[in-house]
């Protein structure tokens, strides 16, 4: 996590740097990075602070990790509807077409 950090102020620097001459305004790099599995650098309270408005660290770890899910969701349909006809049964127990599915699947 701090390696992806200082890897967002080095990706940023040269846009700060840009701002600042053609808005002639302070601006800072702000990393709020938090990982596929919801974890977090012990700094990002702190980062949090600096932006204003109410941030909860839980709601974006669940945001983080239904991201996370959501592309892998994606990427195993992607590549396995074309070996599917007819229903598909989940793990859950429950049968849907893979028409009902269709609508997920962009």
């Amino acid at each position: 996590m701090i390696k992806n950090e200082a890897e967002n102020f080095l990706k940023y620097k040269d846009l700060i740097i840009e701002i600042q001459r053609m808005w002639n305004v302070k601006a800072k790099v702000i990393p709020v990075t938090i990982g596929a599995t919801g974890t977090i650098s012990k700094s990002l309270r702190q980062y949090l602070s600096n932006i204003p408005g109410r941030h909860e660290i839980k709601a974006l770890q669940k945001i983080a990790i239904l991201g996370t899910a959501l592309i892998l969701w994606k990427v195993m349909m992607q590549r396995y509807r074309t070996y599917f006809t007819g229903k598909i049964t989940l793990h859950v127990a429950q049968t849907v077409t893979t028409e009902q599915l269709q609508q997920y699947i962009p």
